[in-house]
């Protein structure tokens, strides 16, 4: 029996891995353009919201999206760019042109969804795996390049000038101009750099290092600030920062309680489905709205409510409590003081 040998060529044996992945980042392309309108900030499912949703918890770039989200000029560009440069990378990346230029790209990609949503993931880790092995598949396909089944290798086939100069191995493929000594030493401190990336940010988002594991996908939380009751008007922020991305939060039920608990003021689910919309001021560009049955809080979104009332004008000096209650059962309370 003949026996066959194949050579092992590394930039061959990534294939698989480079369309897969190329098809991953050329697909957000796709979807947004193609598919359906995702850009267009006047229609649902605009991909500025899903970017507000980030912002809560995202880790480290939390001052460059609240920036976007307060700016919706400037989100709307950045949504634009980032589309354009998802799609490039992903379709450079299955035709293996400038393959290892367009592996930056994939690091870079990948560390924005990890560091911007990785703590996002209602039944799995979704997005935190997705940037990890992102970020991972970068760093593997700038060290192989792109083998037989590429347009790098095609040009070096052909014995174009471009191919003979010194950046091109930098930004296409080929053998890297690493001695065979420091080469191993490369891969190993690049490798235990994305392990520890990998593990700071399992610990950060998910305590899935040691501690106790969390999920902040999974129930919605409010966060109540700048509380004042002014005249016959009781006002204050508030910030939707965990809970499914896809969902809002229905509130229910807003009440204004005395020291004893009991209610002055209570806002019923009818109510607040009847609020004015003037009485409601968005700072991002995911709303707080109401409802066709209740106050819809999306994930991200902050919003300051004002409540206008005679009874507020007969409240005398103390303390008082907000209650906000979700269709849920959850029910988050913040002090004010009068």
């Amino acid at each position: 029996m003949t026996q066959v040998t194949i050579k092992n060529e590394s930039g061959l044996v990534t294939l698989a891995l480079r369309l897969v992945v190329g098809w991953t980042y050329f697909s957000a392309f796709w979807r947004r353009t193609i598919l359906a309108d995702k850009l267009d900030p006047e229609v649902s499912g605009y991909i500025g919201e899903k970017f507000n949703a980030f912002l809560p918890n995202a880790l480290g770039i939390k001052p460059i999206i609240q920036y976007l989200v307060e700016n919706p000029d400037a989100l709307w560009i950045s949504m634009i760019l980032f589309t354009i440069i998802e799609g490039i990378v992903g379709l450079f990346i299955i035709f293996g042109l400038a393959t290892r230029l367009m592996s930056m790209g994939v690091f870079g990609l990948a560390m924005g969804i990890l560091l911007g949503s990785g703590w996002i993931g209602t039944t799995c880790l979704d997005e935190w795996q997705i940037g990890v092995l992102g970020i991972a598949t970068g760093f593997v396909l700038f060290l192989t390049g792109s083998g037989k089944y590429s347009v790098d290798n095609y040009l070096i086939k052909r014995n174009l000038s471009l191919t003979k100069t010194k950046w091109f191995v930098w930004l296409g493929s080929g053998s890297l101009p690493i001695s065979e000594r420091l080469f191993p030493k490369f891969v190993l401190v690049g490798s235990v750099a994305i392990l520890g990336v990998t593990l700071v940010t399992n610990q950060v988002f998910h305590g899935g290092v040691w501690g106790t594991l969390h999920n902040k996908s999974v129930k919605p939380k409010l966060e109540i600030s700048d509380a004042r009751i002014a005249k016959n008007t009781l006002s204050f922020d508030v910030y939707r920062t965990e809970g499914v991305d896809v969902y809002g939060s229905w509130v229910i039920g807003i009440e204004l309680l005395n020291a004893t608990n009991t209610p002055m003021l209570s806002y019923s689910q009818a109510d607040l489905a009847a609020m004015p919309k003037t009485d409601i001021t968005n700072y991002y560009v995911a709303k707080i709205k109401p409802g066709k049955h209740s106050l819809v809080i999306p994930l991200g979104a902050k919003a300051r409510l004002r409540f206008t009332d005679q009874k507020l004008s007969k409240v005398s000096e103390g303390t008082y409590y907000i209650k906000i209650t979700d269709i849920s059962g959850a029910s988050w309370q913040q002090k004010v003081t009068l």
